[in-house]
């Protein structure tokens, strides 16, 4: 049976599309599938497309993050290779920063951080991609009208999540080279987390403009996602004080 590619809408009725080279049977995406295929794929194979994708990720990043999920996929790079390669990189570039993010934190401020504070400061990468699966949670509760399963939720949030850790890379490259902590604290204030809450709404309303919502309905659902996990964050904390002052 004859069909369009679904990467570049070219007649295809082979395994693969004669024109650009993408296998037919791209799958939807669900548990199973992102382990047995997209995780083992990930860590073993480096694919084409890092610079392409990268691009994608910042000029257009939730439109193009719903192509690759609904099937258009044979341009972009893994996001299990991607995040993987920017820590990878960061981690490296770590051993010549000058600059600890704790030692960005206020005095008064580090006094009174709680526990789960002090880990999120000490461990800010690990701490990013534990909130995949949490704004998955909150991404998929929000916009399940969208028709999206929660394992697309955790690819989508994964591509977006590997945005931030490039933004967090760039900061690692700045604190090599430049060390005034007054001057790196208002960077990673206004730059590196305003940008993440501006890149969670951006990209979010981008990723679901085609799923039948209102404009202002997708700009109060793509602000609803963010602030329902600073609430749990917040909530979390105090549970982690509370627990600690029992022991």
């Amino acid at each position: 049976m004859e069909a369009n590619c679904l990467n570049c809408n070219h007649s295809a009725a082979q395994n693969y599309c004669p024109n650009c080279g993408q296998k037919n049977s791209t799958h939807r995406y669900s548990l199973k599938h992102f382990f047995e295929h997209d995780f083992v794929h990930g860590v073993w194979h480096v694919d084409k497309g890092v610079l392409f994708t990268v691009k994608e990720l910042f000029t257009r990043p939730g439109n193009s993050v719903r192509e690759y999920v609904q099937g258009k996929r044979v341009n972009y790079f893994s996001f299990v290779t991607l995040i993987l390669l920017i820590m990878g990189v960061s981690s490296v570039l770590g051993h010549y920063s000058h600059v600890k993010l704790t030692d960005l934190v206020p005095e008064s401020s580090r006094a009174v951080m709680t526990p789960l504070e002090q880990f999120i400061s000490k461990y800010p990468k690990v701490v990013l991609l534990i909130t995949i699966p949490l704004y998955s949670f909150f991404s998929f509760i929000f916009f399940r009208k969208s028709g999206y399963n929660y394992s697309e939720h955790l690819v989508l949030n994964s591509y977006k999540t590997s945005a931030e850790l490039l933004v967090g890379l760039l900061f690692t490259v700045v604190t090599i080279f430049y060390t005034n902590v007054k001057g790196l604290m208002l960077i990673n204030y206004l730059v590196v987390s305003g940008f993440g809450i501006f890149y969670t709404i951006w990209f979010y309303y981008q990723f679901f403009s085609e799923s039948g919502y209102s404009k202002r309905a997708l700009i109060l659902r793509s602000i609803f996602v963010p602030i329902s996990y600073l609430f749990l964050s917040m909530l979390a904390g105090v549970v982690w004080a509370i627990i600690e002052r029992l022991k």
